[in-house]
């Protein structure tokens, strides 16, 4: 039986010291901030690249270099005969298209996931993997498996504000101030590729509303209902805001009684374009026991 190794990137929220407790190898993520280089969880904590963004500091995210992803790669193969790598989703980055390039001179050791995921559905991911390689499945068994079953999950975000959206460009300035009078939480999603939008809410209990709403009528529609084995992970993910997700389990917990809620930061990749004070209801199916 082949010794398979998990790398994930660190969008999927799997810090390095998570990493090395769950033995799940975390590529951390490089970030441009006035120019200077920054690796998320090495040189870049989640604090300090807040208070950079808050500062108004210039931040562009990048893709890791293919020199650090062969490096890891050829590192981790002297231990492992095989690799499964779960990079961000391919639609948010083009690092997924560039590690399958890289993996081409690897010979099938290194198989590339694209299964679209971002953020608590990667971290899942990662956590499936490494489930599926202790059961015997190959690297190449893995991939098809997380591919086949990426679109069983769902995340919906709802946002603090319509500033870095619009500072990113991905909303007109006439739009931004619009929705900023209005008072407008808008509510986006992520199902497959794309980061989309879904629903615009005027306040944040609505917005929180919308989004149990949405993840109850993916679960019945797409999941197979609610049952009593409890076959649906629920995450909650956040910019900046762990006070209010927390406090945002308790409502989840009322419409969901029994469940375990895992709690983490939203990527700083998603979260450079979106700002603080975000909050996500993120759902995955489980894969069978």
């Amino acid at each position: 039986m082949s010794k398979v190794a998990i790398i994930t990137d660190s969008n999927s929220g799997i810090t390095q010291s998570q990493g090395k407790e769950t033995g799940i190898f975390v590529l951390p993520m490089p970030f441009f901030i006035n120019e200077e280089t920054f690796y998320e969880d090495i040189s870049l904590t989640q604090e300090q690249f807040y208070e950079k963004l808050r500062g108004g500091a210039d931040i562009h995210t990048s893709q890791p270099s293919p020199e650090s992803v062969m490096q890891l790669w050829d590192e981790v193969l002297k231990d492992y005969d095989e690799i499964v790598h779960i990079p961000m989703s391919s639609g948010l980055s083009g690092s997924c298209q560039s590690a399958v390039m890289l993996a081409q001179d690897y010979e099938g050791k290194v198989q590339v996931v694209n299964n679209q995921r971002i953020s608590v559905t990667q971290r899942q991911s990662a956590l499936d993997a490494k489930l599926l390689a202790s059961r015997g499945m190959s690297a190449l068994e893995i991939k098809n498996f997380l591919e086949e079953d990426k679109f069983n999950s769902s995340i919906y975000i709802m946002l603090d504000t319509l500033y870095y959206l619009k500072k990113g460009g991905r909303i007109t300035p006439a739009a931004a101030a619009l929705g900023t009078l209005l008072k407008l939480k808008p509510v986006l999603q992520i199902q497959g590729e794309k980061l989309d939008a879904f629903a615009k809410a005027r306040t944040t209990n609505q917005g929180k509303s919308i989004m149990i709403g949405a993840i109850k009528k993916d679960i019945e529609s797409r999941f197979g209902g609610l049952s009593e084995d409890k076959h649906i992970w629920l995450q909650i993910a956040h910019t900046a805001n762990e006070e209010a997700a927390k406090a945002y389990r308790d409502e989840i917990l009322e419409q969901f009684p029994g469940y375990d809620i895992h709690i983490d930061p939203l990527s700083l990749s998603v979260a450079c374009h979106i700002g603080p004070g975000a909050l996500a209801f993120a759902c995955c199916k489980k894969i069978e026991a």
